[in-house]
């Protein structure tokens, strides 16, 4: 709307739109949320019975130190895995930036609007960006169960699993909720509450809004594949597992 020049009716109607979007964006992920936590444990029941089925002795008391390791390295990683995806945001973010200010450059008659900028080679640095920034992530999710698994046992890894789906659930739904009240909040006091732009109030909800954005967007919703994920890969890799650890 401020990039075309529409009235200010328009902005506020779009930013109405916006902030009930972020509200109802939130519900939902909670749902989601909720629901992969119901399918990580449905999973966690499975590998257990996997792993009895093949013969295996499974000890989950909280006096076994293998349950407690795998605890604290599930509880553990969700937050490792948030921090991976916070960093790839921002590199691709800075990715974007360089590529914009070439363009500035190079580009002749972009800010007068008498040529267009080259939009495809921006779409294909957030493609590669995208792609190549996940890698580590997903190898932590597919390695740790089966690392776990080889040094500590197969009773570290239901740990792990029940580890990384409690911590997960819950800083999942805080992303969620607070990145989205973070983008709401900023757009509340560009109304002019609290001061209205260019107060310390606005700068601190601009900052809110840059962190919230891949809060509610990138990290939050990941982390319901990445509970999932582990315990699949738990399940295929039971037999796996059972051979060749070193924690009989």
């Amino acid at each position: 709307a401020e990039m075309t020049h529409q009235p200010k009716e328009v902005r506020q109607r779009t930013d109405a739109l916006d902030s009930l979007g972020n509200t109802t964006a939130a519900t939902g992920k909670g749902f989601a949320i909720g629901s992969a936590a119901l399918t990580a444990l449905a999973l966690i029941a499975a590998y257990r019975d996997q792993i009895v089925i093949m013969g295996g002795k499974i000890d989950l008391s909280m006096m076994n130190p293998k349950t407690l390791i795998g605890l604290l390295i599930g509880g553990m990683l969700p937050f490792v895995f948030c921090s991976l995806t916070m960093s790839a945001v921002g590199r691709a973010a800075g990715a974007i930036v360089v590529e914009v200010r070439r363009q500035f450059k190079e580009i002749a008659g972009i800010m007068e609007g008498k040529t267009k900028p080259d939009y495809a080679r921006c779409v294909n640095i957030v493609t590669r960006s995208a792609q190549k920034e996940m890698i580590l992530p997903s190898v932590l999710a597919i390695a740790a169960p089966i690392v776990v698994g080889i040094v500590v046992g197969v009773d570290s890894v239901i740990g792990m699993l029940v580890g990384a789906t409690v911590t997960g659930f819950v800083l999942a739904i805080m992303m969620a909720n607070s990145g989205g009240s973070w983008d709401n909040a900023k757009k509340y006091i560009e109304e002019g509450n609290f001061g209205g732009k260019g107060s310390i109030a606005h700068k601190a909800g601009v900052v809110g809004d840059t962190v919230g954005d891949p809060f509610k967007d990138t990290s939050g919703p990941s982390l319901n594949i990445l509970i999932k994920l582990m315990s699949m890969v738990s399940i295929v890799f039971a037999s796996f597992i059972m051979s060749y650890t070193l924690m009989k």
